[in-house]
């Protein structure tokens, strides 16, 4: 399997299908996702919470990579998330991108980036133009 299928088949059976089941036929145990959540790495134990609360808040979910990379054992995406708010239905969208080593056909080494901000808000749980705001050195009003 190529490392692009790899990552085709992680996004797919795991946030899609929500099977956490498979987890770790795609991470070695050992490995440490960076980049999700600021200060913390994601073991392949913590993906099943992970799934389960995004999959809480939102509608079915479709993954698209429409650009990959690969390079020896490195592989790299634009990964784009299209799905609904379970609460009401209403469309949202958001991006990022993972690079992952691989061996064995699991990943032994990864980097993510997602815009979290741009998600929160559509879900109503950041406030509009949160980081249009926040670039004017103004404080987000929590009232």
């Amino acid at each position: 399997m190529s490392h692009a299928d790899l990552l085709r088949n992680w996004f797919a059976e795991v946030w899609e299908n929500g099977n956490t089941d498979v987890i770790d036929q795609y991470f070695a145990p050992e490995t440490m996702a960076q980049g999700l959540i600021p200060e913390m790495q994601v073991g392949a134990d913590d993906f099943e919470d992970l799934v389960t609360a995004f999959r809480h808040v939102l509608g079915d979910i479709k993954v698209e990579l429409p650009k990959i990379l690969e390079d020896g054992d490195w592989v790299s995406a634009i990964v784009h998330l299209k799905t609904t708010r379970a609460d009401n239905g209403a469309p949202l969208q958001a991006t990022g991108s993972v690079i992952a080593r691989v061996r064995d056909n699991r990943v032994v080494e990864v980097y993510n980036q997602f815009d979290f901000i741009s998600l929160f808000e559509q879900l109503g749980q950041f406030p509009k133009d949160t980081l249009p705001v926040c670039m004017t050195g103004q404080r987000l009003d929590w009232a």
